[in-house]
């Protein structure tokens, strides 16, 4: 791999996810969680930016929350998380490589000019690694 030809994330990210809305309802978020067979899903708002993640732990946080306080209806929003690190789609795999191996992530979401464009995940990276290694 030289150094001007290192692959990108946008090269390797997948484009098509399952994204969520802050105002959508808990409820439903986790129906799509449970069907679709993810482990969570990025939040977005109107505009398509990344206003958060929300993952099947905040989703048993909220079932538990209305299982004791007998409360349903609220928004994804109440239980996403908010504080997000994101990978910029030109960030050559070297360096996702290495943010993976500086966090417990197993994927990113991935940002350009502020809008979710995709999420790259451990197995993205370490399959163009593998296929760019000479």
């Amino acid at each position: 791999m030289t150094r001007f030809a290192r692959p990108r994330v946008r090269d390797y990210m997948a484009a098509d996810l399952v994204t969520l809305r802050p105002e959508m309802d808990i409820l439903q978020a986790m129906e799509i969680l449970l069907h679709r067979k993810i482990s969570g899903a990025p939040v977005v708002d109107a505009a398509g930016a990344l206003v958060g993640v929300l993952s099947k732990k905040d989703c048993l946080r909220a079932a538990l929350n209305a299982a004791y306080f007998q409360e349903s209806g609220r928004p994804v929003a109440d239980f996403m998380s908010r504080s997000v690190q994101t990978l910029a789609a030109e960030t050559d795999l070297v360096t996702a490589a290495e943010q993976f191996l500086a966090s417990s992530f197993r994927r990113f979401p991935v940002v350009q000019d502020g809008r979710l464009v995709g999420q790259i995940s451990r197995a993205d990276v370490l399959r163009a690694l593998v296929e760019n290694w000479h």
